[in-house]
This record gives structure tokens, C-alpha cells and sequence, in this order.
């Protein structure tokens, strides 16, 4: 049974400092996914990227043992100590930011994407489509994965209703040159997400 949690906006720190202090993160994986694995393994030229919302880590240190100059940001306080465990030699990486804010600036020649976008609410979507691409040069990336689920209003996560909702936010600023199946999915997404990567144009 989930815990009962004060009514809170999923637009602030508070919602989530209350859900990781309780150590309850159903959208965290606590391990490093297959498509990220391999996007790390195949790249041979790492560069500047952004984990948004990056809570616990994982893929913060996964980012920066392959070498990438990775900067890991999240609102939450209580994120942000949970992920002191996890980052090892990396916990430098992590620092309390605003996606929306100035202290997050361009450009990244990356934006991983994992359960952030599904985190905030839907009003919003338009602003971190408008973010993205103020971050991220020309032939710059988003890479990671997407929550697809039709007719689903309440949440978080708050999932897209189609494919064609994410192509509206991200186009003509960004064409999508990747979309695979995902495999290792956590219960909360099984079924319901895709691995896509959209490069600015």
C-alpha cells in the first residue's frame, strides 16, 4: 500500500523532498537501463550533457565514468542526499537546480531524458519542449525514453497520450532519428515507454 502524502503541486521541491525522505520512488529504477548502456558504450567522442531530475544518480556516474563532463541537476534537496550514496567518486557532478532556471545554461551537446518529463506537469510540456531547445546547439540530442499511455489524466507520472503528442511538442526544432522498444523497463512504465533520440536541427 502506498503512503499517504500531503497535497502537494508536483511543480514544486516539496512534493518530491516529502516522497524521498520516505524512500518512496516507485519511478526509480536503482540501476543503469540497456539503452543507455550502449548509447554510452557506442559514443567515442563524449561531450557536455544535462541529466534533469536526475534524483539517487545512477546515470549521473554512469555518465561520468564513460568519460562525459555530465552535470546533474534536481530541485529537490532530498534527491539530491539520496544520490550521495549512489555517485561515488561522481558526487561532484550533482548540484540543486531548476531545470526552467538561469543556473542551467547551454550549450549541451546532450539532454538525457528519464522520467523527468513524465514528472512535471502537463501545463508545463510547452516550456520544457521551449528549454530543450534553448539548451542544446545544432546537432545537439535528447536522448532516453518516453511514457506513452493513452486516455490517462492523473498522476505523476504524467504520461503522453500518443507519439503524435511528443512529435508536436519537440518539431520542427528537433527530428527524431531514433525509436526502439525498451526491454528493462520498471513495473511503472512496462509496456508503455519508448527509447528515442531527437537531434536539433
Amino acid at each position: 500500500m502506498d503512503p499517504k502524502f500531503p497535497k502537494l503541486d508536483p511543480a514544486l521541491a516539496e512534493f518530491w523532498d516529502v516522497r524521498y525522505r520516505e524512500a518512496f520512488m516507485p519511478w526509480d529504477a536503482g540501476r543503469v537501463p540497456g539503452a543507455l548502456r550502449s548509447l554510452l558504450a557506442s559514443e567515442g567522442a563524449p561531450g557536455r550533457v544535462l541529466v534533469p531530475g536526475c534524483g539517487t544518480g545512477h546515470d549521473v556516474r554512469a555518465f561520468g565514468e564513460a568519460g562525459w563532463d555530465v552535470d546533474g541537476i534536481d530541485f529537490s534537496p532530498a534527491a539530491i542526499a539520496a544520490a550521495q550514496p549512489v555517485l561515488g567518486p561522481c558526487a561532484g557532478r550533482v548540484r540543486l537546480a531548476d531545470f526552467f532556471g538561469a543556473e542551467v545554461a547551454g550549450p549541451y551537446a546532450l539532454v538525457y531524458e528519464r522520467a523527468f518529463l513524465c514528472a512535471l506537469p502537463r501545463r508545463q510540456w510547452r516550456a520544457w519542449a521551449d528549454r530543450m531547445g534553448s539548451l542544446l546547439a545544432s546537432g545537439g540530442r535528447i536522448a532516453g525514453y518516453f511514457f506513452i499511455e493513452e486516455n490517462v489524466e492523473r498522476g505523476p507520472p504524467f504520461p503522453l497520450g500518443s507519439q503524435a503528442e511528443l512529435d508536436a511538442l519537440l518539431e520542427p526544432a528537433f527530428e527524431r532519428i531514433e525509436n526502439a522498444d525498451v526491454a528493462d523497463s520498471i513495473a511503472v512504465f512496462a509496456g508503455r515507454e519508448r527509447w528515442q533520440v531527437w537531434r536539433r536541427r
